[in-house]
């Protein structure tokens, strides 16, 4: 038998016989196979880690609503297009230390109470898809039906109650319940977001561009001292502007609403172009903003239905993404409430679920909040091809008393100097 040598296995040679040796260009190629290697398996583990950190973190603290539908499980790809579905999201006045330290007397003078001060009902048709999200006003006085609460309980129903005292009196499933009995439509998925998550998620997409017109503004109860012109806000600064009401058109929450859907636009159209869609980095750190905070209803608690609403919203065009107020009246009992305008609340909710594209007609803003920039489109003479084979854009016409703007229009806040 063959003896080794003393360092392996390998077999002698005679002293005079030169040892082969590795080119330096094989030993490259060697290192790079090995860290391409490396490379992708980290690529999947972190991918992996990444997926079900999302999926800890989204299902967190989910949601039972009472009245929801039936929803089919959640697949990769877009949400079925045959279907259309409505997202209500409530913003509530919840203070973390973060914003208890920025807001101080704002919430260490609070009674303890949670309010659900903002609430937006969104609502995408079935394909070809638009989108449609309406603001309801947080002092809109509503019938608000028997909710069950989380715990079992059961909360009775009220003839007239403001809908912002809706989530403290019975929590989120009562707000969705009360919403899609008020508008006659079921609402497939919800979701709760404070104060911290406004920071977060405009701090996770670097930022976004708003206008202010007028003197600029100046609001000592929100602590704005602006001029007026653009202004990229981000962090403590995004919650100061969607807070301020003193500090734009006649001071209401009405106009703070106008200014709100401003921001609301510009950060959708952030959003949803190119330069943040393929930006992988922010993408994620816009996710884990997501799942950090919010805390979903059980039917939208899987990062894949986030992915399936993402990619049922991507291509829609900017004249079809609507934002419009609920539209009110003032109270006759109580002059800093609203009651429902219920004849051109009809008309509104009629047309949202009708599935077609909204034109609008009435002005972009109420009470002053907001002003419109957008150049108007440039008159054509054009004479229509009678041979074109286009589908005409047919649209639903709101009546004048809804106001709202596109995502293709823009806004400027008016300022108020106080």
């Amino acid at each position: 038998m063959a003896r080794s040598n003393a360092r392996g296995d390998r077999t002698p040679v005679a002293r005079h016989a030169p040892l082969p040796t590795r080119s330096a260009f094989s030993t490259l190629l060697r290192f790079l196979g090995i860290a391409l290697g490396v490379v992708l398996v980290s690529a999947i583990a972190v991918g992996s880690f990444i997926v079900v950190d999302l999926l800890n973190r989204a299902g967190q603290d989910a949601v039972t609503l009472e009245v929801a539908p039936e929803v089919d499980p959640p697949t990769i790809g877009a949400y079925p297009g045959d279907k259309a579905f409505s997202i209500l999201v409530i913003g509530t006045d919840e203070c973390s230390e973060q914003t208890t330290a920025l807001l101080k007397e704002r919430c260490t003078e609070a009674d303890g109470g949670i309010l659900n001060d903002v609430n937006l009902l969104v609502h995408v048709s079935a394909e070809p898809r638009n989108v449609t999200v309406v603001s309801l006003p947080r002092d809109l006085m509503i019938p608000v039906p028997e909710c069950t609460r989380a715990d079992g309980s059961v909360a009775s129903p009220m003839q007239k109650q403001s809908i912002n005292s809706l989530f403290q009196h019975a929590g989120l499933s009562c707000v969705v319940k009360t919403v899609s009995t008020l508008a006659d439509m079921p609402i497939e998925f919800a979701a709760k977001m404070s104060f911290d998550g406004v920071m977060a998620i405009t701090d996770a997409i670097g930022g976004v561009e708003v206008c202010i017109a007028g003197d600029g503004i100046r609001d000592p109860y929100t602590n704005i001292d602006w001029p007026a012109g653009l202004k990229t806000i981000s962090g403590y600064e995004a919650l100061q502007f969607i807070r301020t009401r003193h500090g734009v058109g006649d001071e209401s929450d009405l106009a703070r609403i106008s200014n709100q859907q401003q921001y609301m636009s510009r950060l959708a159209k952030k959003v949803l172009s190119s330069e943040t869609l393929t930006d992988i980095p922010t993408v994620l750190r816009l996710a884990g903003a997501v799942a950090d905070n919010i805390v979903p209803s059980e039917e939208l608690k899987d990062p894949l239905r986030l992915a399936q609403i993402a990619l049922a919203l991507k291509d829609v065009r900017f004249s079809d993404f609507v934002f419009v107020q609920y539209p009110n009246l003032t109270d006759p009992d109580d002059s800093n409430k609203v009651v429902p305008n219920w004849d051109a609340a009809e008309a509104l909710w009629t047309a949202v679920k009708s599935g077609q594209p909204l034109e609008l007609t009435g002005d972009v803003a109420t009470h002053g909040g907001v002003e419109l920039t957008t150049p108007a489109p440039e008159e054509t003479t054009e004479t229509p091809d009678p041979t074109s084979t286009e589908v005409p854009d047919v649209r639903t016409t709101l009546p004048p008393d809804i106001s709202g703007q596109t995502l293709e229009q823009e806004t400027c806040a008016v300022g108020n100097q106080r």
